[in-house]
């Protein structure tokens, strides 16, 4: 009776390198020499060998950055087997890059082939705006990276029309590094954007390229790390 009623969640033969189990898992077919880098603490389950290095070299020399607050840690992930990690029910977004670049929120990075290019970014003019800068994540190559969303997300294609797109900062998950960025603020949208009250900041995208936006403006997020 248990079987017949678990049958529905059972995991599937793997279609790609990294697809979604559900809306708030990963699962990735690893191989050996095909290793991942992983979010510390996001492995819920994996069949067949699987090691982790927490902290490897690659990353420790960019850890005094995230460690300010934007993003965590990141393990390494070797072996053969299937690979599931999750970020405490987040929506998880799997993309395939085809030798395209983008900039990800450190705190919505969950997992990308460890033999894509890589390092921290300091996203440019919103200490401007904001009185703060941004700490991001540039990846780039061709190879599969997973998002974490909080809530369904939303990925918008900018170069469907001339019109700019407009994203609240604290909603921003990762976008297109090819696009074209700029800040605003406003008076008059501050009880329309956000959370908070008096001056809005929006930063503006055009030309081709794709923004993936979430459905929470809670910048709370960014100051967690998981351990």
């Amino acid at each position: 009776m248990f079987e017949q009623q678990a049958t529905g969640y059972a995991p599937t033969a793997p279609a790609a390198r990294m697809e979604n189990h559900g809306n708030a898992m990963v699962k990735i077919a690893m191989q050996s020499g095909q290793d991942v880098f992983a979010r510390t603490g996001s492995m819920v389950a994996y069949e067949g060998f699987v090691q982790y290095e927490p902290n490897p070299p690659a990353v420790r020399q960019m850890a005094s950055q995230w460690l300010t607050g934007e993003g965590a840690p990141l393990m390494k992930c070797t072996g053969d087997g299937l690979l599931y990690l999750a970020d405490y029910g987040a929506d998880v977004v799997c993309i395939n890059l085809g030798g395209d670049s983008i900039s990800v929120n450190g705190t919505n990075l969950l997992a990308f082939d460890a033999h894509l290019q890589w390092g921290v970014q300091r996203v440019k003019g919103m200490a401007k705006f904001a009185g703060q800068g941004l700490f991001n994540v540039g990846i780039s190559g061709t190879g599969w990276v997973a998002l974490t969303s909080r809530g369904t997300p939303i990925v918008v294609d900018c170069g469907r029309g001339e019109d700019e797109t407009y994203v609240d900062p604290d909603a921003l998950v990762a976008w297109s590094t090819n696009l074209k960025m700029k800040g605003k603020r406003s008076f008059k949208a501050s009880s329309m954007i956000g959370r908070g009250s008096g001056e809005a900041y929006q930063l503006g995208f055009s030309g081709q390229g794709f923004v993936v936006v979430q459905p929470s403006e809670d910048s709370t997020d960014r100051l967690r790390a998981r351990g």
